[in-house]
């Protein structure tokens, strides 16, 4: 006679299998991805746990980490935590809301976060970077697309004929985007032969085994080396970018999307064009990319100086 046990009750999960179960259940790569460095550190506090335990001081200690970033960093890794305790509730594993005690935080209002384009140049051109961040940062431009949208391309989502690349957007719909001139003259010099695997490398072999062992669609199957990740890439950008800042902080990745969209508006393009460039569902939602700034206060400034020479007729 053979005893067959019983799965343990849903009640007496694990907070490392109730996170596992949870991230299989996000159709989205590119949120499975953002989500996955939160709960990462659930797990990694409490993991061992039954997760009908979680309590509010756990979810506190995971955000513990993000307490000095900007607003919208910890209003992202906030959005994780929420997103997987709607989840759990769901499920019947959590009774209560860990995440009652937290609470997303306000924007400081900025000014003009779109880059001169003479920067931006100046960035492309510099042949002391990397070949492969040169062309991650021109194509953000010159696509407009999300980060973590570029980030995620295979070799073979690329269409290098029409200029253009298919991308998972952000509510999971399949898009293209495309580039110009620029980038299409850098891209055969960064695939170098390469059919298949991941767009953006790392820089080193990933590894075979171990927890930082990535799945096998996030390695280059020539080179063994790993998909390049959004927080690596992004701290490359910035420490390029600190001499060009005058704040000497640098810049972000995103900052990339919102100056294309804004030098875009600036050069007259309609919002349905630049709806349909950005690919945002509503038009209410490129509010905050077609107020002109600096740059453009700066012009109108210029050009109505009374001192300024005007041009003879």
């Amino acid at each position: 006679m053979t005893v067959v046990p019983f799965p343990p009750p849903a009640e007496g999960e694990l907070v490392v299998a109730a996170v596992d179960r949870y991230l299989d259940s996000v159709p989205t790569t590119t949120t499975r991805d953002s989500y996955a460095e939160t709960l990462t550190r659930l797990t990694a506090l409490a993991g061992d746990l039954p997760a009908n335990m979680l309590a509010p001081e756990d979810y506190a200690a995971v955000m513990e980490r993000w307490a000095d970033a900007a607003a919208a960093t910890w209003n992202r890794h906030l959005s994780a935590l929420i997103s997987f305790t709607a989840w759990a509730q769901r499920q019947e594993i959590l009774a209560t809301n860990p995440a009652r005690r937290l609470q997303r935080r306000k924007s400081a209002r900025r000014g003009d976060r779109s880059i001169p384009r003479a920067r931006l140049d100046k960035l492309f051109t510099d042949d002391r970077h990397h070949l492969r961040d040169r062309v991650l940062w021109r194509m953000l431009y010159e696509t407009a697309a999300r980060a973590e949208e570029l980030l995620s391309l295979n070799i073979e989502d690329l269409d290098l004929e029409f200029r253009r690349g298919r991308v998972t957007s952000k509510g999971g719909a399949i898009e293209y985007v495309h580039w110009a001139t620029g980038t299409a003259r850098l891209l055969p010099r960064l695939l170098r032969g390469r059919a298949t695997g991941p767009l953006f490398l790392a820089d080193r072999r990933a590894p075979a085994s171990g927890p930082r062992a990535p799945a096998a669609a996030d390695i280059c199957p020539a080179t063994g080396r790993g998909r390049l990740s959004y927080p690596r890439a992004e701290y490359l950008f910035k420490t390029a970018t600190a001499a060009l800042d005058p704040h000497g902080i640098g810049w972000t990745l995103h900052q990339l999307r919102h100056s294309a969209l804004q030098h875009l508006a600036a050069d007259g393009r309609t919002a349905p064009e630049l709806q349909a460039k950005s690919r945002h569902q509503h038009l209410g939602s490129l509010g905050r990319y077609v107020q002109l700034g600096e740059q453009t206060s700066a012009q109108v400034t210029a050009d109505a100086d009374p001192a300024a020479r005007r041009r003879t007729r």
